[in-house]
């Protein structure tokens, strides 16, 4: 079976069959998903989806891109949110310097060491986004030795995800590794110890090959675990062994 540690399902993507689609999960041989939050209300239906499916759970926090209207208004509400019983992390939370129109640097660095504080304070684990923002990712989460956490759909540097590793983090691979130019993928998904690696979908984005364009769903993450199987050269079957127990353990899911 099966772990897609990071899948919107809370997104309007999946509002024509959504029930449909996590119904259908188990029979794909996907037995656990988390849904990290973007917002203070997509963190709320997050929580609302994580209680009616028994595989599902959830991840509350303000993403770069949302960031443009944070008040500590909406740090207390993740903080409210993350005391629900199937809030495994604060996430999705990070840096993004990919689109000019996002909120200002300084601002999403501010909001992205608030939410590593609050997650040192509740000590929950962390979901990092970082796009085209891997310096300041890297010396942010620096400063808090105490906050563990993954970063999501990896783009860094192999280099990078040795020092995240060193630094005791995880680093997860999405369907950018079945992709035709994924080289720094490849190379980082080489270089990371099988014991620190995590799989994901990033639904309803990232579909994998040969997907790809399409609207991704937790079901297509078994061609990342191919994909991965095949770059570390094992099996499937102990790839999807690995990386379910690497997320469950990551998230302390029993």
């Amino acid at each position: 079976m099966l772990f897609d540690t990071h899948a919107h399902y809370d997104a309007e993507e999946f509002d024509p069959d959504r029930e449909e689609i996590l119904a259908g999960l188990a029979a794909r041989d996907v037995s656990l998903v988390v849904n990290p939050g973007c917002d203070v209300p997509s963190s709320r239906r997050a929580v609302e989806l994580a209680g009616r499916y028994p595989f599902l759970y959830a991840a509350v926090g303000c993403h770069p891109e949302n960031c443009a209207g944070y008040t500590p208004a909406d740090l207390d509400g993740i903080r409210q949110l993350a005391g629900a019983p199937r809030v495994v992390a604060i996430g999705e939370i990070g840096l993004d310097y990919y689109w000019e129109e996002n909120p200002p640097r300084d601002h999403q660095r501010q909001v992205f060491r608030d939410q590593l504080a609050l997650a040192e304070e509740l000590n929950l684990p962390v979901i990092v986004h970082d796009r085209e923002a891997h310096a300041d990712s890297l010396s942010i989460v620096r400063d808090f030795p105490r906050v563990r956490g993954v970063f999501h759909c990896y783009s860094g540097s192999a280099e990078m995800a040795r020092e995240l590793v060193g630094l005791g983090w995880m680093i997860s691979f999405t369907g950018v590794l079945t992709y035709k130019n994924a080289r720094r993928a490849v190379e980082a998904a080489q270089a990371v110890p099988l014991d620190r690696i995590m799989i994901e979908t990033d639904s309803p984005y990232m579909a994998p090959v040969p997907h790809r364009g399409r609207r991704n769903d937790s079901g297509y993450v078994r061609h990342v675990c191919e994909k991965l199987a095949e770059i570390r050269g094992i099996s499937f079957e102990e790839c999807a062994r690995i990386t379910t127990e690497n997320g469950k353990r990551f998230y302390n899911i029993p």
